[in-house]
């Protein structure tokens, strides 16, 4: 008889919904495939037994929803290892069955006990994980808007003012643009894959599904790579000595939104050419790191960048010879440097050499929740709490009120004399 254990599986549930995330669906599609593979075998010992003067002996290749037995002669006995899928179980115990004149045996011992495994939750578990990653959602949805609401202002500020036109600025914009960009992704990505409890996240292969992965990892590698040329710009700033250089402005664009496009090209090509299953949000595959590498090179010039520029302040304050007004401007630098540490992408590096499957609770949070308010922190950084920009609002509100006043004066003067 078959007999299916009870153990606790990432089975590919569409409930909660925010559980949509790639290391679920990649352990589900790796059982899936060697589900897949035994029912295959399976097929073909049916097949065979189909044939004249083969006969029935023994107990045949069965799946348990685990692990897959191949064929056995009555009366003997098979071990296997646990399912070593992405490294999810860490026990190496062996599960024994036997082959009897019923069948199959119950697994010997059984799998939560061999493997370490916990055995089905209650259903006020599953309800709290559920409110869980559903709290998760409502905040990073909050996190996003909030970002999405304090870039478009910020993109607004520099826009309008004039005198806030420069390379320097351009460059923040479009570096407000890539998180702006990023946390619609976002928003695309869950109503495509979330917005519906019946869609089966990890069986789900369309266009459109595809489509929004793609788009989500470019705004993704588009962030990190504009995060790159607020480095390589403020490195040039310093060589320069605050000069509003244009002439690398094509450069910037090249580096920010070229070098995303390509490697999600190469990407996308290669998927399509090799790995097309599923809607791409496997990151298991050895694929992902055509996407990972570029990130993990960003990241890692970008750390040399900021060492390299904190040795240059600290060489220039320590200067004798330097202005009191120059030493104001490098110390305003530092600490808007010091402040842009975790945006360097520095802290990335704690999770992206591990594997997908570690930490995935504190992975979620951190790139989730955490995440979707570093657009609102760097408008914050770069924009609201900018000196240059606080200035020029308020010399513009100073010159609108004193045009508001003139004009109530003119009003006042023409009906006196009226």
């Amino acid at each position: 008889p078959f007999h299916n254990p009870t153990i606790l599986l990432p089975a590919p549930s569409p409930s909660p919904k925010v559980r949509g995330t790639h290391p679920d669906c990649s352990v589900v599609l790796q059982f899936q495939r060697r589900e897949a593979e035994c029912l295959e075998s399976i097929r073909r010992e049916s097949q065979a037994l189909a044939l004249p003067g083969q006969e029935a002996e023994g107990c045949p290749t069965e799946w348990d929803g685990l692990s897959c037995w191949p064929a056995l002669p009555l009366g003997q006995a098979r071990a296997v290892t646990c399912p070593d899928i992405l490294h999810v179980f860490k026990s190496e115990g062996l599960i024994q069955r036997n082959c009897t004149e019923w069948g199959w045996s119950l697994p010997s011992p059984p799998y939560h006990s061999a493997c370490q495994l916990e055995t089905l939750s209650s259903s006020n578990d599953t309800e709290a994980k559920a409110r869980h990653f559903v709290t998760m959602k409502v905040l990073y949805t909050c996190g996003y808007s909030t970002s999405l609401a304090a870039l478009l202002l910020a993109i607004g500020i520099f826009s309008c003012f004039r005198k806030l036109h420069c390379t320097r600025n351009s460059i923040h914009i479009h570096f407000f643009t890539s998180f702006i960009l990023r946390g619609t992704a976002v928003f695309i990505k869950d109503s495509i894959l979330f917005s519906d409890e019946s869609i089966d996240h990890c069986r789900i292969s369309t266009v459109t599904c595809k489509a929004a992965i793609a788009f989500f990892q470019y705004s993704v590698l588009a962030n990190f790579y504009w995060l790159l040329v607020e480095g390589l710009y403020l490195q040039t700033l310093l060589l320069l000595t605050f000069t509003c250089d244009r002439s690398y402005t094509w450069g910037y664009i090249l580096i920010g939104w070229g070098v995303p496009l390509v490697t999600v090209g190469v990407w996308v090509l290669t998927r399509l050419q090799y790995d097309n299953h599923g809607c791409w949000d496997d990151y298991s595959s050895l694929y992902w790191w055509v996407i990972k590498a570029p990130i993990l090179l960003a990241i890692f010039v970008n750390f040399l960048i900021f060492l390299n520029v904190t040795r240059m302040l600290a060489q220039k304050i320590r200067c004798p010879d330097l202005s009191k007004t120059h030493k104001q401007q490098y110390m305003r630098l530092t600490k808007s440097t010091l402040l842009l540490i975790p945006l360097f992408g520095v802290h990335y590096v704690v999770f992206a050499l591990f594997p997908e499957h570690v930490g995935v609770d504190a992975r979620l949070y951190f790139e989730l929740v955490l995440g979707s308010y570093q657009g609102f922190l760097v408008a914050l950084l770069y924009c609201f709490l900018n000196g240059e920009v606080q200035a020029e609002i308020r010399r513009n509100w100073g010159k609108w009120q004193r045009s508001m006043e003139s004009n109530v004066f003119n009003l006042a003067t023409q009906d006196f004399t009226a």
